[in-house]
């Protein structure tokens, strides 16, 4: 496999922004052990971190997420880092194979980039992207194949499923773009095998990058980005704004779903929403079951109008859907911009008290993709605490490992890459999340710069 050249200054100035800086890919599959650590890792941190983001090869793709999936993992344990590496997800894109088939019209699902999530359930680790079915990964990083739940899952696979706090099972969807249905929930039991499929009746092809579960609902986002099959053969980002399209969310009753039931739809005012922070019910009965369900997400107020690589500031919102009226609230939470917002997962659709996120000093650019640090809310009491890295210093999706399974829901630590422009290198940092102003517990330097990318997650020994 030849990896791309390293590009000369005059071409990289004229580049797209995600072929430059620490946007622009790695071009070698590095591996180091034994590293060095500064501080102390925390010897019950027993497992390994594994971040994926688009890592073009031999190419420059059209659009930042076209570009071939590319993991960057970390292995912990007993206060040790004991390797690093990185590899491309060994896709059949990535070997020069065509996702759709001209002389059939239709898609082939084993056919992706395998490039932004990856995420582990029922011991499957799973490399995600929208378009195609998962692609299977060992804890070493090496690609097993493709992954469509032994049949039982015949459309693309989002890249943001999610585990029920409470059941153990996995809820995810697939969007479709040509045809009808162009959605498609799925539920997938503890043990990995599915045991729900349902079509959600949506008017077109519209693109559906997560939704929520709250302890009794699946919430679905019916937005404005929709599919142009024009757009898609000029050979761009096959994406843009459409505001006739109109802009609800649905609220679907989990059990009400097993007999066929559809959504309760809302009409909200337009905007896209990429990522969720949380759902959980409010107003609860005798039963535990709430009248209101509560949507907190980055919200963006409109997407790829014009430039499809351009994207609007994102600020935390929340959504109160009252299921006795049929009316929805709207409200911002803050107005600081930020990027890939997470929780302890053990609160995935139970009341949250804190979440984190990447974002920026107050006052600097726009940190929908990048920022120098990490925004730590308490959706309590309407306070935040900003962690920086510092100037010239860059980190990704903050992702939270509690101190131990009794632990509370700040009790732990916050794992991330981190890049420093002085030096183009990059870190693996672990803080304490309870107290995001302490400096970091831990720093590991790495061999390979880790370019910016999307999803990441940790991966406890079992």
């Amino acid at each position: 496999m030849t990896a791309m050249d390293a590009p000369s200054a005059s071409l990289t100035r004229k580049l797209p922004f995600y072929m430059r800086d620490n946007y622009a890919p790695v071009t070698e599959e590095v591996e180091a052990t034994n590293l060095d650590v500064v501080g102390a890792l925390p010897p019950e941190l027993s497992g390994r971190f594994f971040r994926i983001g688009a890592n073009p090869l031999d190419r420059v793709p059209n659009h930042w997420f076209d570009g071939d999936g590319m993991v960057h993992g970390i292995r912990l344990r007993d206060g040790q880092a004991e390797w690093y590496r990185n590899r491309w997800v060994q896709t059949k894109q990535l070997a020069g194979e065509q996702r759709f088939d001209g002389a059939t019209g239709e898609f082939d699902l084993t056919v992706g980039r395998a490039n932004t999530h990856i995420v582990r359930h029922a011991g499957t680790i799973m490399a995600l992207e929208e378009g195609s079915f998962p692609m299977a990964m060992s804890p070493e990083l090496e690609t097993l194949g493709s992954h469509d739940f032994d049949g039982a899952v015949t459309t693309p696979v989002t890249a943001h499923p999610h585990v029920c706090a409470e059941t153990g099972e996995m809820h995810f969807f697939g969007y479709e773009l040509l045809k009808p249905p162009y959605i498609t929930y799925y539920v997938a039991d503890a043990a990995g095998q599915v045991i729900h499929t349902q079509p959600i009746d949506v008017p077109g092809p519209t693109m559906v990058h997560d939704f929520a579960l709250s302890r009794h609902h699946a919430i679905f986002l019916d937005l404005p980005v929709v599919f142009d099959v024009d757009m898609a053969l000029r050979g761009g980002m096959p994406f843009g704004w459409d505001p006739g399209y109109g802009a609800r969310i649905g609220i679907l009753d989990r059990d009400a779903a097993r007999v066929g039931a559809q959504p309760r739809w809302f009409d909200v005012d337009p905007c896209y929403i990429f990522h969720i922070m949380n759902a959980w019910e409010d107003d609860l009965d005798d039963s535990g079951r709430g009248s209101t369900v509560v949507l907190d997400a980055g919200r963006h107020p409109s997407m790829w109008s014009g430039d499809a690589n351009a994207f609007e500031p994102c600020y935390l919102w929340r959504w109160r859907f009252d299921l006795d009226t049929g009316t929805v609230t709207e409200e911002q939470l803050d107005d600081r911009e930020h990027g890939f917002p997470r929780i302890d997962d053990r609160r995935t659709g139970l009341t949250n008290r804190h979440g984190w996120t990447v974002s920026g000093r107050e006052g600097e650019a726009p940190t929908n993709t990048q920022g120098n640090g990490v925004l730590k809310y308490d959706l309590a009491d309407g306070s935040t605490t900003f962690h920086d890295f510092g100037a010239g210093v860059s980190t990704s999706e903050p992702v939270f490992v509690p101190a131990d399974t009794g632990a509370g829901e700040d009790e732990g630590r916050i794992m991330s890459y981190v890049w420093d422009r002085a030096t183009d290198s990059s870190s693996f940092v672990v803080l304490d999340a309870s107290d995001m102003s302490a400096a970091p517990i831990a720093s590991v330097s790495l061999p390979q710069r880790v370019p910016n990318g999307f999803h990441g997650s940790w991966f406890a020994d079992e």
